[in-house]
């Protein structure tokens, strides 16, 4: 079984209360779940949150959520909370503020560890041109290895452009099997995570390998009132077709 759950707080620093913000006449959390449900391969899709209105608005249109301990200190945390009660094989850390999000990118991330049961966890990386972006410290970038793992993770530009390169922005979408998070999760805390803020790194300083599937698409992580009117107008936008 493979399962999809997004995390999701009711506080934050830049936009309070930003899974409950509206986007169309949904609250943004909605457009995350029904996202998702449009996997041909998650089994189950489900929201985990320390915040009853959160909770009361997933279950208010038919969504399926769990509530966890409000002292998580990540994200990963409370994944593994739930997936400590879980039986499944793979579990699918999806952002509940990206309300962009569809099926078809969740898929081309869990494939790899559905083919290769060797692998122990994956993300995704979109191709990036634009050098502003890039430089930007908000936007990890990720050099890959030849067969598509992870070499490093970082907020700084990387590989250093003194010749062409090819540049990835990383997706913040993470499968994981599910014996591997719990104990992913128990891991001591690495130096470098510590520097660059970034918990993936935390794998790779002991060792394991990361698979990163290259997608592509319009990803839009909902961190400021300007994101979520940048979102607001490209719904409305297809909407009319």
């Amino acid at each position: 079984m493979i399962v999809g759950i997004i995390p999701a707080r009711y506080q934050s620093t830049r936009l309070p209360g930003k899974p409950l913000r509206d986007i169309a006449g949904k609250p943004m959390i909605q457009w995350v779940v029904e996202g998702a449900k449009t996997s041909a391969l998650l089994d189950r899709v489900l929201v985990a949150t320390d915040d009853e209105r959160i909770y009361r608005a997933v279950t208010d249109f038919g969504g399926e959520a769990v509530m966890t301990s409000p002292n998580h200190p990540t994200g990963t945390d409370r994944l593994a909370e739930v997936a400590a009660n879980l039986n499944c094989d793979l579990v699918v850390n999806i952002q509940g503020d990206e309300p962009l999000i569809n099926g078809e990118t969740i898929d081309q991330v869990i494939r790899p560890l559905v083919e290769d049961p060797a692998i122990p966890m994956g993300t995704a990386m979109l191709r990036e041109t634009d050098l502003a972006v890039l430089q930007d410290p908000s936007v990890v970038k990720v050099v890959p290895d030849h067969a598509g793992f992870a070499m490093y993770f970082s907020r700084s530009l990387i590989p250093y452009p003194r010749h062409e390169a090819s540049f990835f922005r990383h997706i913040g979408l993470y499968v994981y099997r599910r014996d591997f998070l719990l104990k992913y999760q128990k891991m001591p805390i690495a130096l470098a995570e510590q520097a660059e803020s970034l918990e993936q790194l935390r794998a790779l300083y002991y060792g394991y390998k990361i698979k990163v599937a290259e997608v592509s698409g319009t990803f839009l992580g909902v961190d400021t009132l300007e994101d979520l009117e940048k979102v607001r107008k490209i719904v409305e936008a297809a909407a009319r077709g």
